[in-house]
């Protein structure tokens, strides 16, 4: 596979030439959004859908219950469909939980603190949900410091666990909502798939929604060990490509839209960047660090023109932009603003 085409394949895998119907049908696909900033997240939806797609559209797909964000993998946070919340944590939940077992240990985290937690939290939970400032007070009020990040990691344990996830979008009367609700799962997810074999169905699903790729970028993905990686992909095989080179590829990649557009200004952490162990395929390797992840961990969001990296650009305040900053050589400033003035258009819209 030549690089022209193995980038052509991932940006219709990713829904970016051939975009979703609606931002809940780009989750589907896309199975998992890396989301730690939410707004970042919601946009890595909005981009992948057709039309003039916006963030009310993504947060009313939250408040019915569709969609939902839960540290699905590698201790991060994830937008993901809520009907495959259950099976996607039953693959990595246990892996999150021994990464994350050394830390709990500093912070006195164990059964008898969990159980008093998930206790404390549970009158606001039947109750609508909390936030996690009040969640916070929950732990406060039985004897839980949350100081030091162990309220975070509470909510995270409770979460892997399968009792609580992030739901409806908290109002603030003051602009863009950049909060959530904690919702017990029994309450905000009515649905769930059970697929007959959730790890070779993780496999499919990054490869659908990823792909081509290999076994190493899906164990980084996923934050499964390569021997397990390997594993899903050999319960995989009947049903993805192997397009040689160590790549797979899904049987069936959606068609590129005569309407599709040519640059995209991809979010924080976007997927068609962050995904894969190698990330030269669209990123040259003198511009990996401006993008990152740097030492902070951060990574920037990116201008994407022909499939390639280009530059970065900044969506901290929603309501301006600061230049986009292209790499040296790059010509694609029209491009660019164009690309631009959707990501405003899915905020004001």
């Amino acid at each position: 596979m030549t690089p022209r085409a193995l980038l052509e394949r991932r940006l219709r895998s990713h829904r970016l030439t051939a975009p979703a119907a609606n931002p809940v049908d780009a989750a589907r696909h896309m199975l998992a959004v890396q989301s730690q900033d939410l707004l970042a997240g919601r946009w890595a939806l909005g981009v992948r859908t057709r039309g003039t797609p916006t963030l009310a559209a993504v947060d009313a797909a939250f408040e019915r219950g569709e969609l939902v964000r839960a540290w699905t993998m590698r201790g991060t946070l994830h937008i993901v469909p809520a009907r495959d919340l259950a099976w996607v944590l039953s693959v990595t939940a246990e892996r999150q939980r021994r990464q994350a077992a050394g830390r709990h240990r500093d912070l006195g985290i164990d059964d008898e603190v969990m159980t008093t937690a998930s206790r404390a939290l549970a009158p606001a939970l039947r109750d609508g949900g909390c936030t996690r400032a009040q969640a916070f007070e929950r732990f406060e009020s039985v004897g839980i410091d949350p100081r030091n990040q162990r309220g975070i990691h509470l909510l995270f344990a409770l979460t892997i666990a399968g009792e609580i996830c992030q739901g409806p979008l908290v109002p603030n009367g003051r602009g863009l909502t950049r909060e959530q609700r904690f919702v017990r799962v029994e309450d905000g997810i009515r649905e769930s798939d059970a697929p007959h074999d959730p790890l070779a169905e993780l496999f499919i699903r990054y490869i659908d929604g990823h792909g081509p790729a290999g076994v190493a970028d899906f164990a980084w993905w996923s934050g499964l060990t390569l021997g397990t990686a390997r594993e899903a992909a050999e319960r995989a095989a009947d049903r993805v490509d192997d397009v040689g080179e160590g790549l797979f590829a899904a049987s069936s990649t959606p068609r590129r839209s005569p309407k599709a557009a040519d640059a995209f200004a991809l979010p924080a952490f976007d997927e068609y960047y962050i995904s894969y162990a190698d990330r030269t395929a669209v990123c040259a390797p003198e511009h990996l660090d401006a993008v990152g992840p740097g030492k902070n961990g951060m990574v920037r969001a990116t201008l994407v023109a022909d499939g390639r990296v280009v530059g970065t650009w900044s969506h901290a305040d929603a309501t301006r932009h600061l230049p986009p900053e292209l790499f040296h050589g790059s010509t694609q400033t029209e491009s660019a603003a164009s690309a631009l003035t959707r990501f405003a258009a899915f905020v004001a819209g």
